[in-house]
């Protein structure tokens, strides 16, 4: 797929992921756009996502970013979906629903593909390598290739993922040729912490328990404890990879309360258990090792639909 040559004729683009907007989903909505704005100024795009954590803030133009999906195009030329399938669109897939012509890129294996012209690529590192793939790297400018570079370095762990391969860092290798300052990018979106996500993280700590002969181990944080310390679904990234971290433990279960007998659940592994098919099993998606879904219920009846999903690839060897 080249984007440059789906762009002839079009006049108007839309452009989307996924709900709680993660930081290659807002990556590669953000380097789409700002290509566009760079060397497409004629053409009219939006994007529209949910609300943009705040630590994606410094990429270009956030602040355009249509978070109350509010727009007076009716139907967009081309409507483009980053980092997820149009089911995960939340209000946004209305607009993929009228878009005369419809794009889908993505990296994650659980994506089927949706629309006219797909490049779902289930073995690329993020996302955004993928959109480094499509456009014309000879037309990027530092603005670009900063957001590009911020969903790479999310979506690998800072390189340490098994889901970085060669292309991976040949692709950051150029993007930071273009000299805005990696580091310190790197220590903004992925290690900094505010003080209360530190507290909230240690409370999860402190909390967790192992499992599984204690090859798995488990955190949850209620409703309650997120209104105690004043947090948000946001700040409880890190978590479940900080519980992965655990000597002994193949893999690491992290939930939070969204609603009354509702958890948001996050899976990590090590390698030695798939945890995309697990959350597949639960409605949910992902990659081998980090993938999420939503479970209703109390929290034991969540963890013990989970850990039997576990037991059997984990007795499976």
């Amino acid at each position: 797929m080249k984007l440059d040559q789906l762009l002839r004729g079009v006049k108007t683009v839309g452009i989307s992921g996924h709900i709680r907007p993660d930081g290659d989903c807002v990556g590669a909505c953000m380097g789409v756009y700002l290509y566009l704005k760079k060397n497409y100024p004629m053409i009219r795009a939006d994007v529209l996502l949910e609300e943009i954590p705040p630590e994606f803030l410094f990429i270009e133009d956030t602040d355009k970013v249509k978070t109350d999906f509010v727009t007076d195009v009716e139907s967009y030329d081309l409507f483009i979906v980053l980092d997820c399938a149009k089911d995960r669109l939340g209000e946004a897939e209305k607009f993929f629903d009228s878009a005369r012509k419809t794009i889908n890129i993505d990296h994650h294996v659980s994506n089927k593909g949706t629309g006219d012209e797909l490049y779902i690529v289930p073995t690329a590192s993020s996302s955004c390598e993928l959109v480094y793939d499509v456009i014309d790297t000879d037309k990027l400018d530092v603005e670009t290739a900063k957001a590009i570079y911020t969903g790479i370095v999310t979506d690998t762990g800072v390189f340490k993922y098994s889901n970085t391969s060669p292309r991976t860092m040949q692709i950051a290798a150029q993007l930071i040729t273009y000299g805005f300052d990696f580091g310190n990018l790197i220590d903004h979106v992925f290690y900094e912490k505010t003080y209360l996500q530190n507290q909230i993280m240690g409370r999860a700590l402190l909390e967790s328990f192992r499992i599984m002969d204690g090859k798995a181990i488990v955190s949850v944080i209620s409703k309650q404890t997120m209104d105690f310390y004043g947090v948000g679904s946001n700040d409880l990234d890190g978590i479940v990879s900080q519980l992965l971290l655990t000597i002994g433990v193949d893999c690491a279960i992290f939930m939070y309360e969204l609603a009354p007998l509702e958890y948001k659940v996050s899976l990590r592994s090590n390698g030695a258990v798939d945890v995309s098919k697990v959350a597949e099993m639960l409605g949910g998606g992902g990659h081998m090792r980090a993938s999420g879904c939503t479970c209703n219920g109390t929290w034991h009846d969540v963890i013990n639909n989970i850990t039997k999903y576990i037991h059997m690839q984990l007795e499976a060897e």
